[in-house]
């Protein structure tokens, strides 16, 4: 199971957060990334003690782009923590350069499962956060939701938590050899 800090749920966003892009339904590959981009910044900005993020594959997530790095750079600092939930990550590290470098360097940071043996349809497109949310609810349209609504956060942070405990670990920062 997936540990909570105690204060998961209280995190509550100032009055003025989230921003319009970052409420309600979107629809399509770009409009999927831009709130991708627009919350890993906020994520920086606000201080997200945690983050949980999962795809099947990970290949329609901006990770690759600069602006992403320069958020998950700003983001990253001690008590931080970014799980990350995936079929495989065989994509991330051929398309996701930038990512797959910083995540050598915050690997203190970061715990990344893997689950197999899962239909890549079925694992949720999501990130999570305490004090928000992002759903793809159509992969094929690249359709979803975003939303602070408590409800929403607690059923899909269910939702990932039932995921991981089905994972097993992967993605490792660096691969020892011999």
């Amino acid at each position: 199971m997936v540990a909570r800090p105690a204060d998961a749920d209280a995190t509550q966003p100032s009055s003025s957060w989230p921003p319009d892009a970052l409420q309600g339904r979107f629809e399509g590959r770009e409009a999927f990334a831009e709130r991708l981009r627009l919350a890993l910044a906020e994520a920086a900005r606000l201080g997200w003690q945690e983050m949980v993020w999962s795809d099947a594959t990970f290949e329609d997530w901006p990770l690759g782009e600069r602006a992403v790095a320069e958020s998950l750079q700003a983001w990253s600092r001690g008590g931080r923590r970014l799980l990350l939930l995936a079929c495989h990550y065989d994509e991330v590290q051929r398309r996701h350069a930038r990512f797959v470098q910083w995540r050598r360097t915050w690997d203190h940071l970061i715990e990344a499962r893997a689950c197999r043996r899962a239909d890549p349809g079925d694992l949720p497109s999501a990130l999570w956060s305490p004090a928000w949310m992002l759903q793809r609810l159509d992969l094929q349209r690249s359709t979803g939701v975003c939303s602070t609504v408590p409800e929403r956060r607690v059923q899909l942070r269910e939702s990932l938590d039932s995921w991981w405990r089905r994972s097993s670990p992967a993605f490792p920062a660096s691969t020892l050899g011999l």
